[in-house]
């Protein structure tokens, strides 16, 4: 990346962030303390430099629980009350987490910081239950096609086109193989009515399909080794693969829209430092905290409009993740238990038939 050190690149970090301590609107009561965050591992909230300097603005110290799967986390939040002041919930797990009482409404007037937040997501039915807001939206992305610099794809139906035979991998996640197949066939990505057509839409892209994919090393390593041109892929992924990677890939959202996902920070019921909790939620959302953190290290679209706008121009994050790619109704929502399942056994099916 550069000639400088980690502990260089770290020491500079901390101190733009340190610089504009002052300017984060801070919680006047939010001083002291610690709190606990339960997240993905290296996912935005527990980078090092961020934390020393929230530390040294707030004196509040940050620790960390994590998880690896979202149901895990719902689990840790039901079996350990009262051990978390913060939680990062996607959107589509916000209504079960609020439901069985695991996170508190958010009170927006001690995260000032929101007064930016897309007021789309900010009022999206995923994070409001009877008009109240359980969750501060935090980040967004995409999963579309991600393909070999030179191609255009139009439509999702053009990935069944011979021209990918054999060049095509898919991503191997039921939701998100349904998600695409639901637009496909022009149906709602959360409740499609006609799962027949989906499977159908979906076993027509059996001759084009080299490979299923379930980690973003393996999507680099295979791309790289020119296993396929053509894929179904995030927005942060391929971001990460062009700038850190050096691979030769574009983000492409066809006709039909991207999937949108959106994370949004909760404060747990019972959190033993509620202060500090929204101290640290609203210096998550800071442009300030955003740019440094997307433009040096890598991360997904801020739901805080004025750190999206804040991001250099030529910002790879900043192309590929247009506002206008944000489309409430293709933002993964909650389901019922029985709908996921139908989705999972449609997926099984379909790869059956992948490997006949």
């Amino acid at each position: 990346m550069s000639n400088f050190s980690r502990r260089d690149t770290l020491r500079l970090l901390s101190a733009a962030i340190a610089a504009v301590g002052a300017s984060t609107a801070l919680p006047a009561r939010a001083a002291g303390g610690k709190i606990t965050v339960l997240n993905w591992k290296g996912y935005g909230t527990d980078e090092a430099w961020s934390l020393e300097a929230f530390q040294k603005a707030t004196g509040i110290e940050v620790i960390h629980d994590y998880f690896s799967s979202e149901a895990e986390s719902l689990t840790k939040m039901r079996t350990n009350p009262g051990a978390y002041d913060v939680v990062l919930l996607n959107s589509a797990r916000v209504s079960t987490a609020a439901t069985e009482g695991l996170i508190a409404p958010a009170d927006l007037s001690m995260v000032p910081n929101a007064a930016d937040v897309n007021p789309d997501l900010l009022a999206n039915p995923n994070f409001t239950i009877d008009g109240k807001g359980y969750a501060v939206p935090w980040v967004w992305g995409m999963t579309s096609v991600a393909a070999r610099e030179g191609i255009t794809i139009a439509s999702y139906k053009d990935l069944a086109a011979p021209a990918y035979a054999g060049r095509f991998a898919m991503d191997d996640d039921a939701m998100i193989a349904v998600a695409m197949g639901a637009l496909m066939t022009g149906q709602d990505i959360n409740d499609p009515t006609d799962l027949p057509a989906i499977t159908e839409a979906l076993k027509s892209l059996k001759p084009n399909v080299k490979m299923l994919w379930s980690s973003e090393d393996q999507w680099n390593k295979s791309f790289a080794a020119n296993e396929f041109d053509v894929s179904v892929f995030w927005s942060g992924g391929a971001v990460r693969s062009r700038r850190n990677a050096k691979l030769p890939v574009d983000f492409i959202v066809p006709s039909e829209g991207a999937i949108v996902w959106v994370d949004g920070l909760a404060m747990a019921t019972g959190a033993p430092n509620p202060e500090g909790a929204a101290a640290f939620i609203n210096w998550m959302i800071d442009p300030k905290f955003y740019v440094e953190w997307a433009t040096k290290v890598g991360a997904p679209a801020s739901a805080n409009a004025k750190a999206l706008a804040a991001l250099p121009a030529d910002d790879l994050s900043a192309q590929v993740h247009k506002p206008e790619y944000m489309v409430s109704k293709n933002v993964m929502s909650a389901m019922p238990d029985e709908r996921r399942e139908a989705f999972n056994n449609l997926w099984q099916e379909v790869k059956a038939f992948y490997a006949e």
